[in-house]
């Protein structure tokens, strides 16, 4: 009877159990559409930039890339507003960044301006196209630790306003980029140096779409579009040389405040030491009377 029990107990008790580990998260089984379809039409007009640009076309190949910073400036804010933000589309929307903020400015200007150059063109056409990548690297690593109303750096879709606006402008205007080599040559450098500098750049992330605003801000900014459509060439392309000169102006207008603040703060302590110990002549002089 004892060994019936025990044969019963025995197969009542759970055999090979298995050990209870912790679930892993499931993968998804598909993307978000609406966020990556802007994505995919930021990419699209880069390469369409870059086409454009290989047959002669540079003022559709500059509009090309402002059409890129339209749609890049919306996947991001659509994600948000739907929800449906992923770290899928964080990578892809850096991958299309590269591709339209980086190669399609480089090689706009390249075939507008510097291939006559020689090396020292396609270097210069090198150098941003590696700054902007060394620049999307950097803001991928830093998101969550930086402050969000700052750019470090020239951000890439700015730098490349500035090169597809001056192209945008000479292509307006019939300027044949080989004349001002010398000039493009320097601007894509420095543009491309801003890029992966410390210097700060005011992000505008801070800025409140959803809350009321007053009423001569829409007036304002009907202003803003209409001297927009006058003369688009020129207007942003003075509106990018303008936010990528605001941010060594701003570095330099803090850095001067600090040394002044510093040098208010040591006098001050240094006045406060004068008050608690008088000179060494005044103590002499007290000691002889």
């Amino acid at each position: 009877m004892a060994a019936k029990r025990i044969d019963k107990v025995s197969e009542d008790l759970p055999m090979n159990e298995p050990v209870s580990e912790t679930p892993k998260p499931k993968r998804g089984k598909g993307i978000y559409l609406l966020p990556n379809l802007f994505t995919t039409a930021a990419l699209f007009a880069g390469f369409y930039a870059i086409v454009a640009a290989m047959k002669g076309h540079f003022e559709p190949a500059a509009i090309a890339i402002f059409v890129a910073m339209v749609m890049d400036g919306l996947d991001g804010r659509v994600a948000r507003l739907t929800n449906t933000q992923s770290e899928f589309g964080v990578q892809y929307d850096s991958l299309a960044d590269m591709v339209s903020f980086g190669l399609a400015p480089a090689l706009v200007v390249y075939q507008w301006a510097l291939s006559g150059l020689g090396k020292p063109g396609w270097l210069a056409s090198f150098i941003f196209a590696a700054c902007a990548a060394l620049r999307l690297a950097r803001f991928n690593t830093q998101v969550g630790i930086v402050d969000k109303r700052y750019f470090q750096g020239l951000a890439s879709p700015a730098g490349a306003a500035v090169i597809a606006g001056l192209v945008w402008v000479g292509a307006e205007h019939q300027f044949d980029g080989a004349d001002i080599s010398a000039v493009v040559f320097v601007l894509t450098v420095v543009v491309g140096l801003l890029m992966v500098s410390n210097v700060r750049y005011h992000s505008f992330k801070d800025f409140d779409l959803k809350g009321k605003v007053p009423f001569v801000a829409a007036v304002v900014v009907i202003l803003v579009f209409a001297v927009i459509f006058i003369k688009p060439p020129e207007v942003l392309f003075g509106l990018a040389l303008i936010y990528a000169l605001s941010g060594p102006i701003l570095t330099l207008v803090q850095l001067r405040r600090r040394r002044e603040e510093r040098a208010q703060a040591s006098s001050g302590s240094a006045d406060k030491n004068d008050k608690r110990h008088p000179s060494d002549s005044e103590d002499g002089v007290g000691k002889k009377d």
